[in-house]
């Protein structure tokens, strides 16, 4: 099975992550995606718990039917994350998969710096979707054929800090649990 992987912090995952899946499940060569949940941030960013991250990333790949998964691979691994030990892992473990990396245009040149990157880019193939905001042009995003809204993870923490709506901003089934759970300060704008 061809398998793309949808790595990142998902603190909390929101509809441009959601738009990425369907845009990658729908023109990439792939039979599935896992979104693929950091279990401990490497730059000891604070994050929502693993389990909450997890249920969001679940309730976001829901509404794409079987093809989207979610993967505990981090968690199992349970160490500070890091992208190639996650690949080299799901490669032993699942040795009949043939997997790709799901990874935003705002992202592409940083991977060379990440620990293992120029390793990382000979493993698997890179699935590059455009993605404006995160200080990426007009001109870098259109390298992509379609770019996602900026919509950013921090933004809506901040704006459930500040009381803000988030309405539009994540899957209605991942505002339920943020407010449910009272996740990221988050209370019910009036």
């Amino acid at each position: 099975m061809r398998v793309a992987l949808f790595g990142g912090s998902f603190n909390p995952p929101h509809v441009a992550h959601q738009m990425a899946a369907l845009y990658v499940l729908e023109t990439a060569p792939v039979d599935q995606l896992w979104f693929v949940p950091c279990f401990k941030h490497p730059f000891n960013k604070s994050l929502a718990s693993f389990e909450d991250r997890f249920e969001m990333c679940r309730l976001t790949a829901a509404a794409l039917g079987a093809r989207a998964q979610v993967s505990d691979i981090e968690q199992v691994i349970g160490a500070e994350s890091r992208t190639l030990k996650t690949v080299r892992r799901l490669q032993e473990d699942y040795r009949q998969h043939q997997f790709s990396w799901v990874i935003g245009s705002d992202l592409v040149e940083e991977v060379d710096s990440w620990q293992g990157g120029d390793e990382l880019r000979r493993t698997l193939p890179l699935l590059v979707v455009g993605r404006m905001g995160a200080g990426e042009s007009q001109a870098e995003a259109e390298t992509a054929p379609v770019a996602m809204p900026a919509v950013s993870s921090t933004d809506i923490r901040q704006r459930l800090r500040d009381g803000k709506a988030i309405q539009g901003l994540v899957p209605r089934t991942v505002l339920d649990y943020i407010y449910r759970r009272g996740l990221f300060h988050a209370r019910e704008p009036e």
